[in-house]
């Protein structure tokens, strides 16, 4: 059976939903029409894979929106001077985008099947390593401070043992969850501050292991 050509969708998804959305730079749309997204979900997803929703991808995790992550990559500025940490690699796809234009990649995933297809899948990346994790909360503090932060899905709360892997001056991109509202979140850290911004209201995953803490009440 021939391999089903993925390129017109990808044309597509880069001419209907990032630039049409404000994203575009130059350097953005080139990476997400190099970096083939069928190749990172299962393949009996591939035909949703370029739909403007989050895909399913197992172990209760996703591939987000094709704009999240467009969106995202804008406002991070990836540097060919990063250290970078990218929390949640899931299958892999945001972190074969960020390697070819950074110094380093420091990926975590917890561990289980994903974390080893997603290895598999980088493994030609010899700047790029993945980690797996018990907890996604719990960075990668061994290869810190990091000059990029990248947490691909929402979070609650940004837990101070992993801002405390940021170096002074580096930079944050995450989704932020409030209720069931997402957002897209920029912030620097300067000195023991950093503040994430929202800059965008766009789908995107949650990470369960960003939630607050339930508070008991009668």
């Amino acid at each position: 059976m021939p391999k089903a050509d993925f390129q017109p969708a990808r044309q597509a998804m880069i001419d209907s939903q990032l630039r049409t959305s404000g994203v575009n730079e130059r350097w953005v749309l080139e990476a997400m029409d190099r970096v083939a997204r069928e190749e990172f979900v299962p393949k009996e997803r591939a035909g949703i894979c370029y739909m403007d929703r989050s895909v399913p991808v197992g172990e209760s995790r996703y591939l987000n929106p094709a704009l999240a992550t467009g969106m995202m990559m804008e406002a991070a500025k990836p540097l060919e001077s990063d250290n970078t940490l990218l929390v949640g690699a899931a299958t892999g796809y945001v972190a074969a985008l960020l390697a070819p234009m950074v110094d380093s990649v420091v990926a975590t995933e917890r561990k289980g099947r994903l974390a080893t297809a997603a290895r598999k899948r980088l493994a030609d990346f010899s700047n790029l390593k993945l980690q797996t994790v018990s907890n996604l909360s719990e960075g990668y503090a061994k290869n810190a401070p990091y000059s990029l932060l990248w947490i691909d899905g929402g979070i609650e709360q940004l837990p101070a043992s992993l801002k405390d892997q940021i170096a002074d001056g580096g930079r944050i991109v995450a989704g932020l969850k409030e209720g069931p509202v997402s957002r897209l979140a920029f912030g620097v850290k300067r000195g023991d501050e950093l503040a994430l911004r929202p800059f965008a209201d766009v789908e995107i995953a949650p990470l369960s292991d960003f939630e607050k803490t339930r508070e008991f009440a009668f």
